[in-house]
């Protein structure tokens, strides 16, 4: 019997007796067709590759699926194709959504992760340059800053002129942006 003889249906009947030689045909006949169709709908060579092997080792699994009364073995596996296309596409899709999130994710948390250890770092050295300070600008630039008092309030407070109040808050913030220009220039920006 020379399987390249026999029609479509006598193939697949053969398939079904696990003829290794009548999936080759069949192979041999339609492969061409089912990787374009998958080429067409996944519009990857590598993918359409693994569509078409799936169609095949579908035929070699299930033959009995092909029913000739509903239609050509073309269609059957076109049809085939075209399904499994798809679920490739789909599961794509959900792959590049999923690593996209992830890689997100990541950059955002090692982002978040720098920022905060920038900022602990910024707040270590500002906290040692107000340590620094004279008393009396330190306590009006931790009132004013870090206590929300306003120019007015602190006035009130040390029962000083508030003029007074703002040349050593003015005064304070140029001794700390000398000290931390000394400690990180990139960070404070100009020199004063």
């Amino acid at each position: 019997m020379i399987v390249a003889d026999l029609p479509d249906a006598a193939l697949v009947n053969l398939v079904r007796e696990r003829h290794e030689n009548a999936l080759a045909e069949v192979y041999r006949r339609h492969g061409g067709a089912v990787w374009s169709l998958a080429r067409q709908v996944v519009r990857s060579d590598a993918l359409a590759d693994d569509v078409t092997q799936d169609v095949f080792v579908r035929i070699w699994d299930y033959p009995e699926r092909f029913d000739e009364s509903r239609g050509s073995l073309r269609s059957y596996l076109n049809s085939l194709t075209h399904h499994r296309a798809i679920d490739i596409v789909r599961a794509e899709a959900a792959r590049f959504r999923r690593e996209s999130a992830d890689a997100r994710r990541t950059a955002t948390a090692g982002t978040d992760l720098e920022r905060r250890l920038g900022e602990v770092a910024d707040a270590h050295a500002v906290r040692e340059a107000l340590h620094r300070l004279p008393a009396r600008e330190r306590d009006v630039i931790t009132l004013a800053y870090f206590e929300g008092y306003t120019y007015r309030e602190i006035a009130a407070l040390q029962s000083e002129p508030e003029g007074t109040v703002k040349g050593r808050i003015r005064s304070g913030l140029k001794r700390l942006r000398v000290m931390l220009y000394a400690l990180e220039p990139d960070a404070v920006g100009d020199a004063p």
